[in-house]
């Protein structure tokens, strides 16, 4: 190809022109049918392809009898027809000056040579055709030259023959694609990426290249042939100087195109990947911000690419990175991989799990990474893959992985239901170990007897195996949820739940309380003395009936007494279902009460933290009964002393009412006034505004506060908020 001549079109632009792709797969079979090609003479995408199926059909219809090859591709079905062809202006040359026999091989070869003359000429600057002089110097019209034999109707056998065709005031060959490849062979590649790709002008500014864009089939054919003549390593070697040179100037036409028009033609990219990870990351590291007007590497082109789909899966993680915001119009690669997704799930739902390491930020999308992008992917589209998803996630070991499993057992327990039937009856040791754990997750939401059949099923499985003994608790634990064989298994889980058995959790057994309470309280008296004494205490208070609430109040008083670190345990379960159960009063207040009433101080001064404000929720009457309760019947200065640090984080008002009615609870003994005045000084050293607003109060109301703090309290107050406080 030249550097001389004018554009096809104002720009460099294509002119006017019918684009035609390949066919869809039922257009193709028809196609096929219609010029009797048996299926799978052609690979795909090459069986699709509509100049191939008719070139091959052309072939077959010349050579009758002649069974067809296996499988051939598209370079063998162009070079059969070239041949096939020449031979027919060689025949018809042939006839005409009486040559018969080896003759016509030899005539034919020649043909084939002035066929390469043609398309070498073509590349001269212009739109790929042969002036009238330039034709008539490859296939005269009149006697031929000694070199060709002699002889005439060169030009009339290649007309004839639709070789060639008239074209304007010259001749051009009649397919363009069958002319691209010609004229690739004949092309100085390297002179060609010189002068239209690596020595272009100043980037932004492109210069209007002499070469028509729509030129731009034989460089690519040159590229193609580059890795059939010399190797992959190259190919892939040009190709990413092509990248390079995109990325110093992304308004370079050449690059982008050469590179879209032979990754998405060779028949397998895998060996370009290292190539297409380059392209990506560029990609994304531009954020997706192409020159306008250019869409070459959008997602239709990474679909297109022939990849196994974990390549192309990991290349599509990098791209997401250039996606825009999800309201703007647009392909988006993260779009794209929800249609992979949905078209076979069972393969990209493996390959998106891998995607949960990657924890960089989704630029246009707030909050989101692409390890979430992921998951949320995977679980709006579950519906198409359940079972191949429970799979999958079970194969991984990451976190996100356990919480979609966990997400999945509450909302498609059926699902989950199947997967811990199927991991009980592994051979893998993970996998029955995963059955425990998300049968135990899911046991809770299922609904149906057929979801509760195959828990039970499994549980028994489980139980079966001697060698899974310390997944035996789980088992147990499952059977014990499930009320119809919950009599039966309930005294060996009881047994093991009290010895201490981590694999019997305290939630499964809790569920047997209304139905067993004598003795799964009993189980818990002992468990409560545990080292899992926090959680045995919040899964029992959980699921505690209000008909048990007060013997359930004795127990965690009694746990409190010998495990005085559970403490804060039973004030965090309490200040949780104040906040988010409505309902709880049935079961809180008397519980609560109870605790205020006799509990130890521990718990005692636990709960006094927690009930002094008033929550994070509307629900706030109990929190206000409950802690009127504790003012009414409370003498106990540590416990006044914990409710006075709690109200000092209050807001507003109700911070200094709070630490006023707990100030005149506290001075009525010594020790509590020493504990209140000590308490204040604490306070105001490392709350930053305690202590200003505690000298507001003093002298806003003085009357209040003078018999409540002391002389020397006062003072460190008024030093801490630099004022001082009329006496």
């Amino acid at each position: 190809m030249s550097a001389g001549g004018p554009s096809a079109a104002p720009g460099g632009g294509h002119p006017p022109c019918v684009r035609l792709g390949d066919l869809t797969d039922d257009e193709a079979r028809q196609a096929r049918a219609r010029y009797r090609l048996p299926e799978g003479a052609l690979a795909d995408p090459d069986a699709r392809h509509p100049l191939t199926l008719r070139l091959l059909a052309e072939v077959h219809e010349a050579l009758p009898g002649v069974p067809p090859p296996v499988r051939v591709d598209r370079d063998t079905v162009f070079a059969a027809h070239l041949d096939l062809m020449c031979l027919r202006i060689a025949t018809r040359l042939a006839e005409e000056n009486g040559l018969r026999g080896t003759a016509v091989r030899r005539l034919a070869a020649k043909v084939s040579g002035q066929v390469h003359e043609a398309a070498r000429r073509s590349l001269a600057p212009g739109q790929g055709q042969l002036d009238r002089e330039s034709f008539e110097a490859v296939f005269p019209w009149g006697p031929a030259p000694a070199r060709l034999g002699g002889g005439t109707g060169w030009a009339t056998a290649c007309v004839a023959e639709g070789l060639l065709v008239p074209a304007g005031e010259g001749y051009r060959f009649a397919h363009e694609e069958r002319a691209d490849r010609i004229q690739g062979t004949h092309l100085d590649l390297h002179e060609a990426l010189r002068a239209l790709v690596h020595q272009r002008g100043a980037p932004h500014h492109p210069h209007t290249l002499p070469v028509p864009h729509h030129r731009i089939g034989p460089v690519a054919e040159a590229l193609l042939l580059l890795a059939r003549q010399h190797g992959v390593p190259q190919l892939a070697l040009t190709l990413e100087e092509l990248v390079t040179a995109l990325d110093a100037d992304p308004y370079s036409w050449w690059a982008a195109r050469l590179l879209t028009e032979v990754l998405t033609r060779v028949p397998d990219a895998t060996p370009y990947t290292d190539v297409l990870r380059l392209l990506a990351d560029g990609i994304a590291e531009r954020g997706g911000e192409e020159p306008r007007g250019r869409g070459e590497f959008g997602p239709a082109f990474w679909t297109a690419l022939r990849l196994p789909e974990a390549t192309r899966l990991d290349l599509l993680r990098r791209l997401v990175l250039a996606d825009g915001p999800p309201h703007e119009p647009g392909p988006r690669h993260l779009d794209t991989v929800a249609r992979l997704l949905a078209a076979d799930p069972t393969t990209v739902q493996a390959l998106l799990v891998r995607w949960f390491d990657d924890e960089r930020p989704l630029p246009a999308t707030p909050h989101a990474t692409v390890a979430t992008a992921a998951q949320a992917l995977l679980h709006t589209h579950r519906h198409r893959g359940l079972d191949a998803l429970t799979e999958a996630l079970a194969d991984s070991s990451h976190r996100r992985a356990d919480e979609l499993l966990a997400v999945l057992a509450e909302e498609e327990p059926s699902a989950l239901c199947r997967a811990v039937e199927r991991w009980a009856r592994d051979e893998r040791a993970d996998r029955r170990a995963a059955a425990v754990t998300h049968g135990l997750r899911t046991a809770p939401h299922a609904r149906t007897g057929a979801d509760r059949t195959l828990l039970r099923h499994a549980a028994l499985l489980l139980l079966a195996g001697p060698a899974d003994e310390r997944l035996h608790g789980g088992a147990l634990a499952l059977l014990v949820m499930d009320p119809s064989s919950r009599d039966r298994h309930l005294p060996r889980a009881l047994s093991r739940f009290a010895s201490g058995d981590p694999y019997l959790p305290p939630s499964a057994m809790a569920t047997a309380l209304p139905t067993h309470p004598e003795p799964v309280l009993a189980a818990f008296r002992a468990r409560l003395l545990g080292p899992d004494a926090g959680e045995a205490l919040r899964r029992l208070a959980d699921a505690t009936p209000p008909a048990l609430a007060h013997r359930v109040a004795l127990l965690v008083g009694e746990a409190v007494v010998e495990r005085p670190e559970t403490a804060g345990h039973v004030a965090a379960y309490v200040d949780r279902r104040l906040d988010h159960d409505p309902t709880a009063r049935a079961v809180l207040h008397p519980l609560v009460t109870g605790l205020l009433d006799t509990g130890p101080e521990p718990v005692r001064a636990a709960l006094a933290g927690v009930l002094a404000g008033d929550g994070t929720t509307g629900h706030g009457l109990l929190r206000h009964e409950l802690r009127e309760h504790l003012l009414t019947h409370e003498h106990d200065p540590a416990v006044l002393d914990a409710l006075l640090h709690a109200a000092a984080r209050c807001q507003g008002e109700a911070r200094r009412n709070l630490v006023l009615r707990t100030g005149r609870l506290m001075v009525r003994t010594p020790d509590g006034a020493t504990r209140f005045d000590r308490g204040l000084v604490e306070l105001a050293r490392h709350l930053p505004d305690f202590a200003g607003q505690l000298t507001d109060w003093l002298a806003d109301a003085p009357g209040d506060w003078a018999a409540l703090v002391g002389p020397s309290a006062r003072r460190t107050i008024e030093g801490l908020a630099g004022a001082r406080v009329p006496a």
